[in-house]
């Protein structure tokens, strides 16, 4: 017995060093989708062997790394670090203006680290409290899934036209499965996630080929970034994040991780928006209403994110809020080797205990490395990536392996469906706002909708 544990603990310590370092290097990149990058790479380490303890753990170093890391560009560039970053620029600009983005930056990264050591024993204990009514969740699967695509789609930017689209898209997604399952002798689930996932980027492939659309993508000139300098504050390698916080501010964050844990359904980017302009509106000199923003907002990511994996996770086992049918998908559903029906994943191979150990040990793990990283050689980061790394070389990579993992799934109709969902899924994302957590909503509703309205299973 000891000696598996210390064999799944050496795993679990290696994958998340793993996810830790490739994902604070890739958080250096701006623009780099979660969705489009760590639900990849996270299909990828369950597909090639890792044990579940470990691809679990894999997930959430990189979630922890890539939203400690997403700082930098955005205190420091101006620009978005991922989508989740969105909420914090106009703060950031402002305290750029006044000479502090190194304030900016050690704000966000030390409120995001608090929020990731309180937000485990909250996704956990909020997660126990909602496991007896699991069973219940599960025979009515369908028509939640159906109200909850609803629910968030309203809130999504399309609001009633997310809303009106989700039934066209769940009969798209349902015929697209007969067709593979008549041509293939089974049904695709981890090609149309992935297409799903890089479908924005598909679209915009397509319209630089396109005479009539490529001007919406042409600049005028190339994009200008002035690189703050690196100020530091404290002595050694690793600051204390503790100290870098006011008291009031850590009291805030803690609050930002209970609510998270409580709204774990909402989208993540309202719910970092509306806590921040909650804080905001309680603080009440400008350079204090600043920072304390930065340090809530950036830890409702850390916190949200959390919740939005663990608490589905270990309560339900099928993905039931925004993260959990994007980023955190491979987790529940990664045919062969995790299935929601028959339930086989790690809801059922991990106890609550060993998530929420495994979890903290993922996240300490990830923030150890993106955390110093950040604090002591921002700018210089921030420049080797502006000089030799682009946004464009790191979602090739990662479209390549959309490529292999579709085909591993389904051969080249599978690769087919993929790219044919993603344009779809990119054009509607782009031009209606019905966005990828909606479309994976869509994607597990849509067996139960045809049955309901067509008879058709």
């Amino acid at each position: 017995m000891e000696s598996e544990l210390l064999h799944t603990i050496i795993w679990c310590l290696g994958a998340a060093v793993l996810g830790g370092v490739l994902f604070s290097l890739i958080g250096l990149v701006s623009g780099t989708s979660e969705t489009a990058t760590i639900a990849p790479a996270t299909l990828l380490v369950i597909l090639v062997g890792f044990p579940p303890a470990a691809a679990f753990s894999f997930c959430m170093a990189a979630v922890a790394s890539k939203h400690l890391i997403h700082a930098v560009p955005t205190a420091i560039l101006g620009v978005p670090g991922d989508n989740m970053a969105i909420p914090m620029l106009e703060p950031c600009a402002t305290l750029r203006s006044l000479g502090v983005p190194h304030i900016a930056l050690q704000k966000m990264i030390s409120g995001g680290v608090l929020a990731l050591i309180i937000g485990i024993p909250i996704s956990v204990g909020f997660a126990s409290l909602l496991a007896p009514f699991g069973d219940i969740v599960k025979n009515w699967v369908g028509p939640i899934f159906t109200i909850v695509a609803a629910g968030i789609a309203y809130t999504s930017k399309g609001k009633w036209a997310s809303v009106f689209i989700v039934i066209p898209f769940a009969i798209i997604l349902q015929t697209f499965d007969k067709v593979a399952i008549t041509t293939l002798g089974h049904g695709l689930t981890i090609s149309y996630m992935l297409g799903m996932a890089l479908g924005p980027m598909f679209v915009d492939f397509i319209t630089a080929l396109s005479p009539v659309s490529r001007s919406r993508l042409v600049q005028s000139s190339p994009m200008e970034f002035w690189l703050a300098p690196d100020l530091k504050t404290w002595s050694g390698y690793l600051p204390n994040p503790f100290k870098i916080l006011t008291g009031k501010q850590k009291l805030y964050v803690v609050m930002a991780a209970i609510v998270s844990a409580l709204t774990f359904t909402f989208s993540p980017v309202g719910m970092t928006l509306m806590i921040g302009q909650a804080v905001e509106a309680r603080v009440k000199s400008l350079y204090d209403k600043l920072t304390t923003s930065l340090a809530v907002m950036n830890a409702t990511t850390e916190s949200t994110y959390l919740a939005e994996i663990l608490i589905p996770l270990i309560a339900f086992g099928i993905p039931l809020s925004p993260i959990a049918m994007t980023v955190a998908f491979p987790l529940f559903n990664a045919p062969p080797v995790f299935t929601t029906q028959p339930m086989h994943n790690i809801h059922t191979l991990m106890t609550p205990l060993e998530i929420g150990g495994y979890g903290m040990m993922a996240v300490v793990v990830g923030a150890l490395i993106a955390y110093p990283l950040a604090m002591n050689y921002a700018r210089r980061a921030s420049a080797w990536v502006m000089y030799n790394l682009s946004q464009e070389a790191i979602l090739t990579m990662f479209s390549g392996l959309v490529v292999v993992l579709s085909f591993y799934e389904g051969g080249w109709i599978g690769v087919a469906m993929s790219v044919t969902i993603g344009i779809l899924g990119g054009t509607l994302n782009k031009f209606f706002g019905f966005n990828i957590g909606v479309q994976m909503m869509s994607l597990y509703a849509s067996g139960w909708l045809m049955l309901q309205l067509f008879g058709i299973k």
